[in-house]
């Protein structure tokens, strides 16, 4: 069972203060980017709306590495409508924007267009392979998710199926949403895809954005995620996006590629 006595952010004066659990992995003082990307999508989703509508695009740019330190949260409606709103929020350490994201809502509508959904065609969370992190010290990729593989492992270079789910609230005190579930786990694709050694090379996403045609109803978000490389230096990952029932949407990443610093 995912472990829910902690969280990754805590509330505190209007600003939001990060936990060890969102570090992440390419430097011990910056965030992982599924972890912000929760936060953002929590404002995104509470911005009021007249009917029931639901969030099908969301972008976030990571303008630069988001801090463990307390950060400020935005959002408003650029484009109001009864159908369709154009959503936007920023992240702010002090005065300096570090994440901005837009999103697409739509209204939604039972049309009973008699699609069904397909379940996925691999191993479910409970028969996939749990991942064991190489250590207990706090970080989004080892204490803030649980992952399980039923294709590929974290160590290994290729195309991966991982299911991943939350191992404890995105805010203090509450339950995390679908979407924020969503968003916290396609920003793994990059490195659960991974395509080179993590040892000699970064692959650092600029962005994320997540296309959902439904929100997950299972804790559990699969990605089935390949990675793309050039030699110039430029990768994309992408992602199709599960749940237990079936599919769910896909995800993208922009990299920046690297070899590491000896």
């Amino acid at each position: 069972m995912p472990r829910m006595t902690d969280a990754l952010f805590t509330a505190d004066d209007g600003r939001f203060v990060p936990s060890e659990h969102t570090r992440g992995p390419w430097d011990p003082a910056a965030q992982h980017g599924g972890a912000p990307a929760a936060l953002i999508g929590r404002a995104l989703e509470m911005l009021p709306a007249e009917t029931p509508m639901a969030i099908v695009r969301a972008t976030v740019e990571i303008l630069r590495p988001v801090p463990l330190r307390p950060v400020h949260v935005t959002a408003r409606i650029e484009r109001s409508g009864r159908r369709v709103q154009l959503l936007s929020a920023s992240l702010t350490d002090g005065h300096t924007e570090v994440c901005r994201a837009t999103a697409w809502r739509m209204r939604t509508h039972d049309l009973d267009l008699g699609v069904g959904v397909e379940p996925p065609a691999f191993a479910g969370p409970e028969e996939s392979t749990p991942h064991v992190p190489e250590s207990d010290e706090p970080a989004f990729h080892r204490t803030g998710v649980e992952m399980r593989y039923a294709k590929g492992a974290f160590i290994e270079e290729g195309p991966a199926i991982v299911w991943i789910r939350l191992a404890m609230p995105v805010l203090e005190g509450e339950t995390p949403s679908p979407l924020q579930r969503t968003l916290a786990a396609a920003d793994f694709g990059n490195g659960v895809g991974a395509a080179l050694p993590w040892g000699e090379f970064v692959f650092i996403n600029t962005d994320l954005t997540v296309y959902l045609l439904r929100h997950p109803e299972s804790d559990w978000v699969c990605l089935d995620a390949t990675t793309d490389v050039h030699t110039h230096g430029i990768g994309l990952a992408h992602s199709r996006l599960y749940d237990v029932r079936g599919p769910i949407g896909h995800s993208l990443q922009a990299l920046f590629i690297d070899r590491r610093e000896a």
